[in-house]
């Protein structure tokens, strides 16, 4: 059996994934950055929490996480951040090129999952399924930036956010959305 090696510093300048805690208004959030972006942005307790973060990963600051900070200060100040910080989410082809869609909805505005389907199947070809949609977005490691809160169901309800359904009607409500025609499902959904 090897020895496991100990190191007196706590992270190795070898560690793949960095993370930092943020302290949101809706709560504790976590992120997770490599060297090319983030990688995950995740509140306390939400559906999927960290479920791609690497064992391998360190609590330090990096210049990706900081940005990511930044962001995240503009946002939940009420104004709507003039960048992005570098993203690198991992997922299948299929995950992100719905999350592509994510990136392109206007800050404070609302599309349906169907709205996104019929997207993918113009730039694709074919048939798309709006079920298919909300498991890539239900899915989305990282929250808020690629803004997965801003879609909704087809009749107009507040369905399939793995934070919470509260979280993300803060969200809409932040970002001054229009949420007149909105509503909250009798039985909560988190894809």
């Amino acid at each position: 059996m090897a020895k496991k090696r100990h190191s007196r510093y706590p992270c190795e300048v070898s560690a793949m994934v960095s993370i930092q805690q943020y302290q949101s208004p809706l709560g504790g959030i976590l992120l997770a950055a490599d060297e090319v972006g983030l990688v995950g942005l995740w509140f306390e307790g939400q559906k999927y929490f960290a479920n791609t973060l690497p064992v391998g990963h360190c609590a330090q600051t990096t210049p990706i996480l900081a940005e990511a900070k930044r962001w995240l200060d503009i946002y939940f100040a009420g104004k709507e951040p003039d960048f992005l910080p570098p993203l690198h989410p991992v997922g299948s082809s299929f995950q992100q090129s719905v999350w592509k869609i994510l990136l392109t909805i206007p800050y404070g505005q609302i599309i349906t999952y169907g709205d996104i389907a019929r997207q993918l199947a113009a730039q694709q070809g074919g048939r798309v399924s709006a079920q298919a949609v909300g498991g890539a977005v239900g899915h989305n490691k990282v929250s808020i930036i690629i803004p997965c809160h801003r879609v909704v169901g087809a009749n107009g309800s507040l369905t399939g956010y793995a934070g919470g359904i509260d979280k993300k009607i803060k969200l809409l409500e932040l970002e001054h959305a229009d949420m007149s025609r909105l509503f909250i499902p009798k039985k909560g959904t988190a894809l």
